[in-house]
């Protein structure tokens, strides 16, 4: 079978899925015994480095990818002969080199249903945090400190405007889990029509109005090239005074020193960060010392619903991959103008 992202699958034999990290979670034992009765063979290998990757799923159908780990890289993908399907359990597919990946013919999923209510929760968690000064009052309660006044929670909902930036599943969740405070919500997102923003009583607008507009500003577009430091000293200048900066999405999307010489010298007037540029920050990092920022460790996804989601829409996808010849969400549909095969060969054909 030939299905329309370019794979070509035979879905009466069996298919080998290789599970790739370092840092792998303990396996349920339903997940082996869920995809082995739809005649999905799973192997577990813990790989620290590209070698490792190679010699463990060279003949594998599907390498599966746990979390964050860059153990598959660009050099990796042509060595690995046999791969359809590339499956990152989670959002995010900065770990992976999706176009190198489309190039060759490989689709790439994920599955960005896992976590979704979670990080929506989590933005607004920290956009609470930061404007009711949560944080802040917690620490000096606790030094014995009793003052009403040392951290002023100077901001209000009622009224205000939320600006969106992205407005993928995420984004759209967290629209609809702020629409009972009473804000105006905006959003800048290219790629998603104006029809389906009105539909959600969304407005559309430009990147620069919504900075210039927005009384909080929270981040939910992916990492890539074309968003690396997409908020930026430009971008934060643009800011109000008063505004709150909220980012659960990736921290290379913010230009981070650029941010700290915002938050000091008063372009903007707080952040809520759940990711960072470099995780975990060094010591001596000046965000570190500054009390107008609510920090937490890249956490976002996580709940007691964490481990039965991820493992639940990972298997989801093997067995619809399986049964379909297609996974449920995929992120490089533009693989269709690409065949494994074909690609596999023209390499071959230069070797």
């Amino acid at each position: 079978m030939t299905t329309d992202f370019g794979m070509e699958i035979n879905l009466m034999s069996r298919m080998k899925v290789v599970m790739v990290a370092n840092d792998m979670p303990p396996t349920p034992e339903w997940v082996a015994r869920s995809l082995a009765e739809r005649g999905i063979d799973l192997l577990e290998r813990a790989c620290a480095s590209a070698a490792e990757v190679v010699a463990a799923a060279a003949n594998a159908d599907v390498v599966w990818l746990m979390g964050g780990s860059r153990v598959v890289t660009a050099d990796v993908l042509p060595l690995l002969r046999s791969c359809r399907v590339i499956l990152r359990t989670g959002t995010g597919t900065d770990n992976i080199p999706v176009e190198t990946a489309t190039l060759l013919g490989i689709v790439v999923a994920n599955t960005p249903e896992a976590t979704m209510h979670q990080v929506a929760e989590h933005a607004l968690g920290l956009l609470f945090a930061v404007i009711r000064q949560i944080a802040v009052q917690n620490r000096l309660v606790r030094q014995g400190i009793w003052d009403r006044h040392r951290a002023w929670p100077d901001w209000h909902l009622v009224g205000q405007t939320l600006g969106l930036i992205g407005f993928g599943r995420i984004a759209q969740l967290v629209a609809k889990k702020a629409s009972g405070l009473e804000l105006k919500i905006i959003a800048s997102d290219p790629a998603v029509d104006k029809a389906i923003m009105d539909g959600q009583r969304v407005e559309k607008v430009s990147l620069d109005e919504l900075l210039e507009r927005s009384d909080f500003v929270s981040i939910h577009v992916p990492l890539s090239a074309q968003t690396q430091h997409l908020i930026g000293e430009q971008e934060l200048r643009r800011m109000r005074p008063k505004s709150v900066l909220i980012n659960t999405a990736r921290g290379p999307i913010v230009d981070q020193q650029a941010l700290v010489r915002a938050l000091a010298e008063g372009w903007i007037a707080a952040a809520g960060l759940d990711v960072l540029e470099t995780e975990p920050p060094d010591p001596t990092d000046p965000l570190l010392r500054l009390d107008n920022v609510v920090l937490t460790p890249h956490i976002a996804s996580y709940s007691d619903r964490f481990h039965d989601s991820f493992w639940t829409h990972s298997v989801q996808t093997l067995i619809a991959l399986a049964e379909t010849g297609a996974p449920i969400w995929i992120v490089n549909s533009a693989v269709s103008s690409h065949s494994r095969s074909a690609a596999t060969r023209a390499q071959g054909a230069g070797d």
